[in-house]
């Protein structure tokens, strides 16, 4: 696939993709006789991955350190396991104070619905009021 595809489909612009091989979040990707980066499903399932971990927050700097971990196999294996450990704690302790945010802004959204029920019934009984 060429890298328009990729960002297309993936939902990730072509410089981010260029960025993030650049970096070493993905691996170079093999390109046709003309220079042109062609994507496999290998590439694709990387660009979903870094994309994934970054929409739940991870820094870049931690996704490099586990990606080069990864490309040394096997004996990163628990070192691998401790950063998505450490990153799934984080995750979930933001995770915790999203939901504390959500249930103030639900309390505060039943306040106004709460305000509004009653001008609307102030402003409806006046309307009787003055239909007399």
């Amino acid at each position: 696939m060429k890298i328009s595809e990729v960002s297309q489909e993936c939902g990730v612009s072509a410089d981010t993709l260029r960025y993030y091989e650049r970096i070493g979040l993905l691996s170079p990707v093999n390109r046709t006789e003309s220079g042109i980066r062609d994507y496999d499903e290998g590439d694709l399932k990387r660009v979903e991955f870094v994309k994934c971990m970054r929409s739940a927050g991870l820094p870049i700097e931690v996704l490099i350190e586990y990606v080069g971990l990864v490309a040394q196999g096997d004996k990163t294996a628990e070192m691998r396991r401790e950063i998505l450990v450490e990153q799934r704690e984080l995750l979930l302790n933001k995770i915790e104070g999203l939901e504390k945010v959500l249930g103030i802004l639900d309390h505060k959204i039943e306040v106004y619905n709460q305000i509004m029920l009653r001008i609307e019934q102030n402003f409806a009984e006046k309307e009787l009021e003055t239909e007399k």
